[in-house]
């Protein structure tokens, strides 16, 4: 088998690249644009491997992509600017890589043969919820600039099932975290400045909840979906590890032996949504489960930052 994955020199993406690699026999072809979110780093150690191949270029980029996913038997794609901040100060790049990428992708696709194209989103896209989980049936609400490209990026993605026949199945996974993700987010930020001993920015009272998802763990949730999801459907991922940003940012500092003096709470971000959390029914009822929980986890990530 010959997978491409998109945007596989970013966080989630290289680990998955290295998943792919060390769990089945396939042929892995990254394609990564190595802007500020992909690193040809994070590929140190699997970028010469055998049965893996390397191409620097951008999803929007149509004569490319055809000819990539001519040669594909499968896509995973997780190319798209992702940093919601960034959205917030512009969100003209998103909207071109997240969605017009999107549709350049399955463009390629519905002149191929294809056995699957994954697409990879997020829970930002159902919007918030102070009670209760978000089932994949529930509408979308995203709140943010950011989340709202993904959810267009999905209803394109499913659209193309239902028009054209392409095998699209659609993950939406909670907030990941674990080795050679982008320092800008919070758990790479707040290790390393507290291993520093800097003050840690935490939006509002960080009364904010998310769901922590180990990236092994949600590699192996996307290889699930891949391989037994069925076309047209969603599954969510999500570890059921709800943390609130405070209880995050004090884990961090202990897990470095850092003082909780260096909390520094900052004005909160426009849109910040209160609370995700997902029904994972569907995902688990393919035989996925979590192997780690938050602490284990943080325990790994905690190690690859401070030993970098």
């Amino acid at each position: 088998m010959r997978t491409l994955v998109t945007g596989g020199a970013g966080f989630i993406g290289s680990n998955y690249v290295r998943h792919r690699l060390a769990r089945t026999g396939d042929e892995v072809v990254t394609l990564d644009a190595l802007t500020y979110a992909g690193s040809a780093d994070n590929l140190a150690g699997v970028r010469d491997h055998d049965r893996h191949e390397f191409v620097e270029g951008d999803v929007r980029d149509e004569g490319l992509v055809t000819d990539l996913v001519a040669d594909a038997d499968a896509v995973v794609h997780f190319a798209a600017e992702s940093h919601v901040d960034r959205s917030i100060d512009g969100a003209a790049p998103f909207v071109s890589t997240n969605v017009d990428g999107t549709r350049a992708l399955l463009d390629a696709a519905r002149a191929t043969d294809l056995d699957r194209f994954l697409q990879v989103s997020t829970d930002e896209v159902y919007g918030e919820t102070v009670d209760g989980r978000f089932a994949e049936t529930d509408p979308l609400d995203p709140r943010n600039p950011y989340a709202a490209t993904k959810a267009g990026a999905d209803h394109l993605a499913l659209s193309y099932r239902a028009t054209h026949g392409v095998p699209v199945v659609v993950t939406r996974s909670s907030n990941v975290f674990g080795p050679r993700q982008h320092p800008e987010k919070l758990i790479p930020k707040f290790l390393t400045r507290a291993a520093r001993g800097e003050p840690l920015p935490l939006y509002g009272d960080g009364s904010n909840v998310r769901e922590w998802t180990y990236v092994t763990d949600n590699c192996r949730a996307l290889d699930r979906a891949l391989a037994d999801g069925e076309p047209g459907e969603v599954y969510n991922v999500a570890s059921g590890e709800e943390r609130t940003n405070l209880e995050v940012t004090e884990a961090v500092l202990d897990a470095v032996g850092a003082s909780r003096d260096l909390i520094e709470f900052v004005d909160d971000r426009p849109g910040h949504d209160q609370r995700y959390a997902l029904e994972t029914g569907k995902i688990r009822g393919l035989g996925w489960e979590p192997e780690y929980d938050f602490e284990a986890g943080l325990e790994r990530t905690t190690e690859f930052y401070l030993d970098e």
